[in-house]
């Protein structure tokens, strides 16, 4: 739309106001709303027809014996998933909210043609990362006793090396935009293929629960400073114990109350100013969740992988982030901004994860990123959204109110620490692969990065420096998915200037006479 003569970007919904803080439901009605658009988005699935092959057409369910292989061997041989209906189940509290609840509907979740009866509950057990031991335990036990149902089939995928993220990057479709997911496609496909033909994922739970750190400072612009003792609070014990601890609560209460105080142009004029003069000391490079969330106390940040770029691509973006401070006017307050950019980015990524880890004759489902599933979490009180453990506690309520109370010790617990452990494991063992990829990039040829600082990036990555792992799977993904591209050019583009349309055969398809 024209706003004053300049073209903007509006939304259908009201903008709230910056100055009085919009009306909110109280925090019972709001996870009651969560729990009935939940509810809501699986009983459609389970209602729709089932996405599975014929079992009486030519791709049958099991077209014949084979010696020494039973029906789930050849199965798992074709590359077909099983029919029905199933979930991701490892021990955290998004995919097993998913699956009990779909396994707790009336009816028989998983019945298609007399096959399959029980919901399929897939967890994927990683034996080649080297890092807590204990926790992954833990995790995979919480799997089980969850799984201790009569309404489900629990199957325990166990994977090495050849699972590990970066592994097996020469194959892998075309997808329509490149995205971090390219990295760790082969890692989510082998989970994938011991799933049902329609598969329910959590992904997008994170986003659409969670807290985004700059929700602090949302608070303090409704003036509810006493809602943020408890957040800052366990920040400061994230980490664990030590010297700087007690000045934690009061570096994030001034970093809150900066942003608070902000103006949003001028936020974004001083991240187009950190990037023209390349000042990337202040972002997190570590795990740590102080840091990181210091980081995001921010109308806009530069991204994981803005340290690698090249002097004229920094320019080039800061020089349309101006243009933004100056054009664009101030929508909504910095966490709800923040909040839904990164709701948003993950959208994008799981539309590539489904196109780069496709199983054929499998359907994936994602009720986080359904749009009431969305409008109800939006619904939740800030005050309640940034409280420990929130996510963790909206979903027990979520399943109490669907008459699931008997949950495992431990439930809800993150699994942050074993993904890191996987991606740093799987780039120390593929780093050969990715720095030949690097040496002659596409990306250096559009003069976005030098081959040179990336190849050293990869080897001091590999060796444990620490860097934003995030920003070389964007740096590692955008160059192959670029490789591929130029790989398919003339294969599968039509229309293209110079490039003469190919057939199968070249003389057409000759109809075949009927036979009398």
């Amino acid at each position: 739309m024209l706003r004053g003569g300049v073209r903007d970007i509006t939304s259908y919904e009201p903008t709230a106001s910056l100055a009085v803080a919009a009306p909110q439901l109280a925090p019972e009605q709001a996870v009651d709303g969560v729990r009935d658009a939940l509810v809501e988005a699986v009983r459609t699935r389970l209602a729709v027809p089932r996405h599975a092959p014929d079992p009486d057409g030519l791709d049958g369910l099991d077209p014949g014996p084979v010696p020494g292989m039973g029906p789930a061997e050849r199965r798992a041989a074709r590359g077909a998933p099983a029919p029905g209906i199933g979930a991701d189940l490892s021990g955290g509290s998004a995919s097993a909210t998913l699956a009990l609840l779909a396994a707790g509907l009336p009816g028989r979740p998983g019945r298609l043609g007399g096959h399959g009866e029980r919901l399929l509950a897939v967890t994927f057990n990683d034996r080649a990362t080297n890092g807590d031991q204990a926790h992954r335990d833990a995790e995979l036990e919480r799997a089980r006793s969850i799984a201790d149902n009569p309404r489900l089939h629990h199957v325990v995928v166990a994977a090495g090396e050849e699972a590990l993220p970066y592994a097996d990057l020469e194959s892998g479709p075309l997808t329509d935009e490149p995205g971090p997911s390219l990295t760790t496609a082969s890692r989510h496909r082998r989970r994938l293929l011991a799933g049902s033909a329609d598969h329910f994922v959590g992904h997008g739970a994170r986003q659409v629960l969670d807290a985004h750190p700059a929700r602090l400072a949302d608070l303090l612009m409704d003036r509810r400073r006493r809602h943020l003792l408890r957040p800052v609070t366990a920040l400061a014990k994230a980490d664990g114990p030590s010297a700087q601890s007690v000045l934690v609560p009061f570096t994030v209460y001034r970093a809150a109350r900066r942003l608070a105080r902000t103006p949003y142009p001028d936020g974004i004029a001083d991240t187009a100013r950190r990037l023209l003069e390349r000042q990337f000391a202040d972002e997190p490079v570590a795990d740590g969740a102080v840091d990181a969330s210091l980081a995001a106390l921010a109308w806009c940040r530069p991204g994981p992988a803005a340290r690698w770029l090249t002097g004229e691509a920094l320019a080039e973006v800061s020089v349309r982030l101006g243009d933004a401070a100056t054009r664009s006017p101030a929508v909504g307050r910095p966490g709800e901004r923040r909040a839904r950019a990164a709701l948003a980015r993950q959208a994008a990524d799981h539309r590539v994860f489904e196109q780069a880890a496709e199983v054929r004759n499998q359907r994936l489902h994602a009720p986080f990123l359904d749009n009431q599933v969305v409008l109800a979490c939006r619904a939740l009180p800030d005050t309640l959204r940034v409280q420990p453990g929130a996510r963790a506690a909206v979903l027990r309520s979520v399943l109490a109110g669907a008459g699931v109370r008997d949950l495992p010790p431990g439930w809800g617990a993150t699994s942050h620490l074993s993904h890191a452990a996987a991606v740093r494991a799987g780039l120390r063992g593929a780093v050969g692969a990715l720095v030949g990829l690097f040496d002659a990039p596409l990306l250096a040829d559009a003069g976005l990065v030098e081959a040179r600082v990336v190849r050293k990036a990869l080897r001091s990555a590999a060796e444990g420096a620490a860097l934003p792992l995030d920003g070389l799977a964007e740096l590692v993904s955008t160059e192959l998915w670029l490789r591929r591209l130029v790989a398919r050019r003339g294969t599968c583009w039509v229309g293209a200037e110079g490039v003469a349309r190919q057939r199968a055969v070249a003389g057409g398809v000759v109809p075949r006479a009927r036979l009398s």
